[in-house]
């Protein structure tokens, strides 16, 4: 099986070679059938499979700039926190984050609207390369908005809390 997608970054490629470094994979977005208005943690120009209107890189910094509308959030997985606490703030969106033991994680089990464990729980990210790589640790979909929350019901991506 090749686990492998002929992706196109063009020349803005970011890999720093760190546990940041990996992109949702297309299949989320198909499942839930959503249209972006910001994807706040993008690589530059964004990731050509995020259906979103505009991208915000680390050159805009996601957490210095001003959000709008219905975004998407994959938050560099190694300071998720202050990530967390934006979108929450913001209230309309869909996150991808770590299951962590800390403070920021709880708070946001008991605030979001809804929490999605996704399944398979060894879900495969996508690298700048194009190769498919998982992450040691698991994952879970929040959701704040009533569309959002309605499009991760329908998406059988797994089970809704």
């Amino acid at each position: 099986m090749n686990n492998r997608l002929d992706l196109d970054f063009g020349h803005n490629e970011i890999d720093h070679g760190t546990s940041d470094d990996y992109y949702t994979p297309p299949f989320i977005f198909e499942a839930l059938g959503l249209h972006f208005d910001l994807d706040v943690c993008s690589p530059p120009n964004g990731a050509p499979w995020i259906p979103a209107n505009a991208f915000l890189s680390p050159v805009e910094d996601g957490l210095a700039t001003d959000w709008h509308g219905k975004v998407w959030m994959n938050p560099p997985y190694s300071r998720p926190a202050p990530w967390v606490e934006k979108w929450q703030n913001h209230g309309n969106g869909i996150g991808l984050v770590p299951v962590s033991k800390s403070g920021w994680y709880n708070k946001m089990w008991q605030n979001p609207e809804v929490v999605l464990i996704p399944m398979p729980v060894n879900l495969k990210f996508m690298k700048p390369s194009g190769e498919a790589s998982q992450i040691f640790m698991p994952i879970v979909l929040i959701g704040i908005g009533e569309e959002n929350i309605e499009a991760m019901r329908l998406s059988g991506l797994g089970r809704v809390r």
